[in-house]
């Protein structure tokens, strides 16, 4: 399978990048490609331009703060895994992409285009919504940061229109006296996932639950946050209810099913995968308010 014929451009710059962008109708953003290339060989997308902005300087590095993550859009899944900085400061980052698909796709891969790529199925869209993150976008006009609340319109489709470049997306810092955990189920290790689960449980001086929410993935039509803290609130964590917090979230979600899973497997999934995860979060909450 082929693609359709396509113009190419190699920009050195982000001004010339943008510049293509504006001149090119129709045309889309090569990063790492590894999203894209098969929508193109499968010609189920077929741009006019290809802008490939892997030589614009200034796009591959992680910022780490006492505020968050920033991650460039050249950064790899591979290298923010690697990235203890960003880790210690955000642990969803680093569970969640070790998940991302294969070692061979993590390579060459960049966090910030699964980001652009909006799919309800990909690990880093839950992510920078359960963490309430952002992303910056470059236009001819200037630069935006966008929420994630205002990016994700559907599957594969974002709210950005005209010229635009994202250029990073920023992960705000693990609040103080909480933890994280993610974990998913696929067919096979590397798969899409049928279910996946990120959360973050924070407790109180006293140790005692002060929120719990969690965001799915392969489970609705874009990245959804539910807070459960209404479950386990104001319960001590060694007493916390979590299997009540999974039910919760099974009413609170409206899957779809299709050839790898029925809409009632994954409400299933969801409510054993958010029991899990809460359990573990907790216990790391727990573990980070003692110290």
């Amino acid at each position: 399978m082929k693609p359709a014929p396509f113009r190419y451009a190699d920009p050195r710059s982000l001004e010339e990048a943008l510049e293509v962008l504006a001149a090119e109708d129709g045309a889309k953003v090569l990063a790492g490609g590894q999203s894209l290339l098969p929508l193109l060989s499968m010609r189920l997308a077929a741009p006019a331009a290809l802008v490939d902005i892997n030589r614009v300087p200034g796009l591959d590095a992680v910022e780490t703060t006492g505020d968050g993550v920033r991650v460039g859009a050249l950064v790899r899944h591979a290298a923010l895994l690697a990235d203890g900085a960003a880790a210690r400061v955000q642990p969803l980052l680093a569970r969640a992409t070790a998940n991302v698909a294969h070692p061979a796709i993590r390579n060459r891969g960049t966090t910030v285009g699964s980001i652009a790529h909006a799919d309800p199925s990909g690990e880093l869209t839950s992510v920078l919504a359960l963490t309430d993150g952002s992303v910056t976008v470059a236009t001819p006009g200037g630069v935006d940061t966008v929420p994630w609340r205002e990016l994700f319109v559907g599957p594969l489709e974002t709210s950005l229109t005209g010229p635009a470049l994202v250029t990073s997306a920023f992960f705000p810092a693990l609040p103080d006296r909480s933890g994280t955990a993610f974990a998913e189920v696929a067919r096979r290790k590397g798969d899409y996932a049928v279910c996946g689960a990120g959360v973050v449980v924070t407790l109180d001086e006293s140790r005692r639950v002060a929120a719990a929410r969690a965001a799915f993935i392969s489970v609705g039509l874009v990245p959804e946050v539910h807070d459960l803290t209404d479950a386990v609130a104001g319960v001590p964590v060694e007493k916390a209810d979590w299997a009540a917090a999974g039910a919760l979230a099974q009413t609170l979600v409206d899957p779809d099913g299709d050839l790898h899973a029925s809409a009632d497997y994954r409400r299933l999934l969801v409510g054993v995968l958010t029991e899990r995860t809460l359990a573990s979060a907790a216990a790391e909450a727990a573990e980070r308010t003692a110290a």
